[in-house]
């Protein structure tokens, strides 16, 4: 807020210590990605909105995996543990981080949870990021694959919208694509507006619930896992 006139527009100093803020969750999640990439334990930052559906498509993609490695879930909320709990029972392992106030997770939290975790190496590690469009483009958590996960209840002007989120993601998942015959979406529309954003974003349309295209993402991502595993990729 303007320290001179409380109007709302961020002063120098909030602007200085954001900054700040940004640049040691940087040297953090440097730390984090070291950690892990040592350890060959693939990571994904799954991001999204509220009501997008990621942890429906977390639990679709648990049952679903048929190819060697298993998945681990940080869960990220600001209340509960209803989505660990989610997929503990969808059969991988999960640690939940409540962040209170927090509209997204931090390279330290991510650090924490860690150290709660047992990996055997070869893993795919999941964090899935609180619902938020905003904040968690800015913040690295030492990932190696950023998702975006929407859906078309959303409307087609989500990537206008909110550009950062698009321009940050590695790949984006239209997910639910099973409720657009009910909706006024136009797929080429919103695919168009994601490309004119972010041209080297990879694009899946499917649905977590019916199963739809699912194949095709596991398929995805275990092509980019077996290229980070490298001579490695045959680590179960």
């Amino acid at each position: 807020m303007c320290e001179t006139c409380g109007c709302g527009v961020p002063s120098v100093h909030t602007i200085a210590v954001h900054e700040r803020l940004l640049a040691s969750n940087e040297s953090i999640a440097e730390h984090n990605r070291l950690h892990l990439t040592t350890r060959k334990i693939f990571t994904i930052n799954l991001m999204g909105a509220p009501g997008a559906g990621k942890t429906t498509l977390l639990e679709a993609m648990i049952r679903g995996r048929s190819r060697s490695g298993r998945f681990v879930v940080i869960e990220g909320d600001q209340a509960t543990d209803r989505d660990s709990a989610r997929i503990r029972l969808a059969g991988a392992s999960a640690y939940q981080i409540e962040t209170g106030l927090g509209c997204h997770l931090e390279a330290t939290q991510i650090h924490h949870a860690l150290h709660h975790l047992e990996f055997a190496g070869g893993e795919t590690l999941i964090l899935e990021n609180v619902g938020n469009l905003v904040c968690p483009a800015l913040f690295d958590l030492g990932e190696h694959l950023r998702v975006l996960v929407t859906a078309p209840t959303e409307g087609v002007e989500k990537p206008l919208k909110y550009p950062p989120i698009f321009r940050a993601a590695d790949i984006v998942l239209l997910n639910k694509c099973d409720l657009i015959p009910y909706l006024s979406f136009d797929s080429g529309e919103w695919t168009e507006y994601v490309r004119g954003v972010n041209p080297r974003a990879a694009i899946f349309e499917l649905s977590a619930a019916t199963g739809d295209g699912l194949a095709a993402w596991l398929a995805e991502l275990e092509r980019r896992r077996f290229g980070f595993l490298g001579s490695d990729a045959s680590v179960p």
